[in-house]
């Protein structure tokens, strides 16, 4: 059994008190960056889990939150790529997984919505010509997401190099 401290708080206590920390702290520079909150809190979540892995009623437990509000952050992040669901064996309930590569992952997603992204832009510069000031713009943001499109593939091509090297996978 931990040895109780002197404040009457377990070692399990700090843990899971450093553990909601540092759910809070990623979430909020998630945030900052754009996501929701809610999907933000339960990546963080799942991330800094042992297993990188946990049950709904495991995440509403952890963040406070109800069981719909995970639902709705964890059907956005298995949309974006950021987390996959998977069944636990003999039993209904799903676990949401967090993978190693979900950044990886999440932008070679970008880069099919960068293609998309490029036919309507062509399509807007052909529809406005070169000739008006949206027509610029519009082939403006058209030159950046071919430039993006090309830089992804290098570098990505630069992270499997990386990752390998560093990380042994």
């Amino acid at each position: 059994m931990d040895e109780q401290r002197t404040d009457n708080r377990t070692d399990g206590d700090d843990e899971a008190e450093a553990v909601s920390r540092f759910v809070e702290r990623f979430a909020a520079q998630l945030v900052q960056a754009g996501m929701t909150r809610m999907p933000s809190r339960v990546f963080a979540a799942l991330l800094s889990s042992e297993l990188g892995a946990l049950t709904s009623a495991e995440l509403s437990e952890q963040l406070k939150v109800s069981p719909a509000a995970v639902s709705g952050a964890v059907r956005y992040l298995a949309q974006v790529n950021l987390v996959s669901r998977e069944r636990e064996p003999g039993s209904r309930r799903e676990r949401y997984r967090v993978q190693g590569d979900q950044w990886y992952n999440a932008l070679l997603e970008r880069d099919a919505f960068l293609r998309n992204w490029q036919t309507t832009m062509r399509e807007g510069v052909e529809q406005f010509g070169l000739d008006t000031p949206q027509g610029r713009r519009i082939n403006d943001t058209l030159e950046f997401f071919l430039f993006l499109e090309k830089e992804l593939g290098s570098l990505m091509q630069r992270w499997a190099a990386h990752r390998a090297e560093h990380l042994g996978g």
